[in-house]
């Protein structure tokens, strides 16, 4: 078995900054990997880490030494006698602790170019049946509420069927009170914190409940399912977890201790499709809600996860948004709403979509090319 991995860190413009309790993005600085196998079969994936440790506990710089260092190392003795399937990589990754966004990095683009070579979409490959996606947006935290407003309306006027509101403290009651005010109570409305609280909030969280909001997600820090457990006993507003599951062992941690109603299930967090479709069996099992969280992707994530988005859990709007809602120029096809506000999966092999080479040159600020 040979193949050849070609990790590329883009540096992608942004149509308007994004703000959250985090920071501020103007560019995205994300991390896209190739893997072309012995017969020419190349498959693509993107990761979610950012360059610094500060959303995940993992960030690009330690992604790429992890997958350069640990992961193909054992790719290659584990599978130098068979041939490379999505299984045997998983097999070869099982005693690696964490490290989800380095490893789903790679189980996606051996996977894109597996289903590639067998002509298969990701929506078979996931038991699904592609279907129209509704979709909500993420709105980041601007400088005053006219502005907020502005954006809200803009993106109704668009036909986003639900709006995210990014919330810290100081900017939680009175945006949501605004938006509510403008735009209706019919509007499907939610709060996502990032963290940004602790659980000596919960009586200010609580005066949300007078909004009518969907979900409020994730709150306190990744740590405090109890925290969350205490929010969401009150049956007020919805919990959503986000940062809390990066595994299925975590999903299944937060839904015994009654820690979360709603997950938002990112593939890159998780380590890959195969354990984010695991965890949409077990949330719907238990009653628990799913939708499919974003990271501003390029075309090859956004595809990926409208696949994903197909399965019958998601019944809830996704964070997948249209391709302009975040870029002016990608580096595949570009994703817009429908008459209905929604999106489609590609009908493609693998993810679907075909990567523009001149535009993934264009955004290239570093590149690293690894063999097998």
């Amino acid at each position: 078995m040979s193949a050849t991995v070609e990790l590329r860190r883009l540096a992608i413009p942004l149509v308007r900054p994004f703000r959250t309790s985090k920071g501020v993005e103007t560019v995205r600085d994300v991390l896209v990997a190739s893997w072309t196998d012995a017969d020419g079969v190349t498959g693509w994936a993107e990761s979610a880490a950012d360059p610094e440790p500060t959303y995940f506990p993992e960030y690009t710089d330690g992604v790429r030494l992890t997958i350069e260092r640990v992961l193909l190392p054992l790719l290659a003795a584990s599978t130098a006698s068979e041939p490379l399937t999505t299984g045997a990589l998983r097999r070869a990754f099982a005693d690696v602790p964490g490290n989800q966004l380095a490893r789903g990095l790679l189980e996606t683009a051996v996977l894109d170019a597996e289903l590639r070579r067998r002509g298969m979409p990701l929506v078979d490959f996931l038991c699904s049946t592609r279907r129209p996606i509704r979709v909500g947006v993420s709105v980041g935290i601007p400088g005053d509420l006219d502005t907020l407003l502005s954006w809200v309306g803009g993106y109704l006027e668009d036909g986003y069927r639900r709006v995210k509101l990014k919330i810290q403290p100081g900017w939680d009651l009175a945006p949501v009170r605004a938006v509510r005010e403008a735009f209706g109570d019919d509007l499907p409305l939610q709060v996502d914190a990032n963290q940004a609280y602790t659980p000596a909030d919960i009586p200010l969280l609580s005066r949300l409940d007078a909004y009518g909001l969907v979900l409020i997600e994730q709150p306190f820090a990744r740590h405090e399912l109890l925290g969350h457990a205490r929010l969401a006993a009150r049956r007020g507003t919805p919990v959503c977890l986000d940062e809390s599951v990066l595994s299925l062992n975590d999903a299944m941690t937060a839904i015994r201790l009654g820690a979360a109603d709603v997950v938002n299930i990112k593939p890159s967090r998780v380590g890959g499709y195969v354990t984010a479709r695991q965890i949409h069996d077990v949330c719907l099992a238990n009653g628990v809600g799913v939708f499919c969280g974003g990271t501003l992707e390029t075309a090859v994530g956004r595809a990926a996860n409208l696949a994903l988005a197909t399965l019958p859990g998601f019944t809830l709007p996704g964070d997948i948004s249209a391709t302009s809602r975040y870029y002016a120029a990608d580096i595949g096809p570009s994703f817009e709403l429908d008459a209905d506000g929604c999106l489609t999966a590609p009908p493609g092999p693998g993810i679907g979509v075909e990567v523009d080479p001149e535009a993934v040159e264009e955004f290239t600020v570093d590149r690293q090319v690894l063999t097998l």
